[in-house]
């Protein structure tokens, strides 16, 4: 049954044309800040992560400062790394690039965020990764179930979300 929904839903998004592609505009200022990472199609950069948060830092130049923390596996260690994110000119901030290793950056779209910024979804043109992040470590499951609909409407694979393991599912 599953995947028999999970296939209309393929074909609606298919045929009614509801593409992957970013929200209208993001507000630098607003995005800013911590945001807990609830779930996630994980990279090879995060698989295995747990319990992770990013923390944005707009700095005087116009691109975020990002400071990542999260466990690994069953390493009950806090890890850190630093990266940096900037906004394609002429996306209204909705298209960024993050840059984990210089020169290399990678597409990071936002393709679903809250009014109030409470939540944001960041995804990839060719749906490689997919990351719901919250303010709060925890989410309604019927906000969950809204986002993933409108997310596999847009192609994305969810049935490979995982959770970061704040609250149980």
């Amino acid at each position: 049954m599953k995947t028999i929904c999970t296939s209309v839903i393929a074909l609606l998004a298919f045929f009614t044309g509801m593409p992957n592609k970013t929200v209208e505009r993001v507000d630098l200022k607003h995005f800013s800040g911590t945001w807990y990472c609830l779930y996630s199609i994980p990279t090879l950069f995060d698989k295995g992560s747990r319990e992770m948060t990013t923390h944005y830092t707009l700095n005087k130049d116009g691109y975020y400062d990002v400071f990542t923390t999260c466990k690994k596996d069953n390493d009950p260690e806090l890890h850190t790394f630093k990266s940096k994110l900037f906004a394609v000119p002429g996306t209204n901030n909705a298209q960024l690039k993050a840059q984990f290793i210089w020169p290399i950056k990678v597409d990071y779209w936002v393709i679903d965020l809250a009014d109030d910024y409470s939540y944001v979804v960041v995804g990839h043109p060719d749906h490689r990764f997919l990351f719901i992040m919250a303010r709060k470590p925890a989410m309604d499951n019927a906000l969950y179930e809204q986002i993933i609909t409108r997310c596999k409407a847009m192609g994305y694979p969810v049935e490979n979300l995982v959770s970061q393991q704040f609250h149980p599912i």
